[in-house]
């Protein structure tokens, strides 16, 4: 195995303490910066989404936007990589952001919209269910997450 194949299994072990520093040669600012960039550019698309009807992409890229901030938080708070995975109430409980019950669900209920915007099976559910004042709705609330995330880093 060369040394470029090494590095990328430790990358997608999570083997590595500060991955960023040691693999790419970033700070942890840096890692921030690139995290956060990626969700002001999920959730601009997010809005584009909106905008052009298409309301089931439209809370998918919120999910992704609100996954990007919350992983910025993560490696803000604990100086490491995020972990490799998409459940957003599950990240937010491993940095022990202090949130109520209610906004533990709506957590689950933002991450099912990562699963249906991956699965066909799962896709045709959530279309059915994205109507415009629905998605009104959980942007209204993601917006709210997202911004409370991002205050914290």
């Amino acid at each position: 195995m060369s040394q470029g194949q090494t590095l990328i299994y430790c990358l997608k072990r999570s083997e590595l303490n500060t991955v960023y520093d040691i693999i790419l040669g970033m700070t942890q600012e840096m890692a921030v910066k690139i995290w956060v960039d990626g969700a002001v550019d999920a959730l601009d698309t997010c809005d584009k989404l909106f905008k052009s009807k298409k309301y089931h992409h439209a809370l998918f890229f919120l999910h992704l936007a609100l996954e990007k901030i919350i992983k910025a938080l993560y490696i803000s708070k604990k100086d490491s990589s995020p972990p490799y995975i998409h459940n957003l109430k599950q990240i937010a409980e491993s940095i022990e952001i202090d949130l109520n019950e209610e906004e533990l669900d709506q957590l689950d209920v933002i991450s099912e919209f990562n699963v249906s915007g991956r699965y066909e099976e799962y896709k045709y559910k959530i279309y059915k269910k994205a109507t415009k004042e629905y998605t009104e709705v959980w942007m209204d609330i993601g917006k709210k997450f997202y911004k409370l995330f991002l205050n914290k880093i």
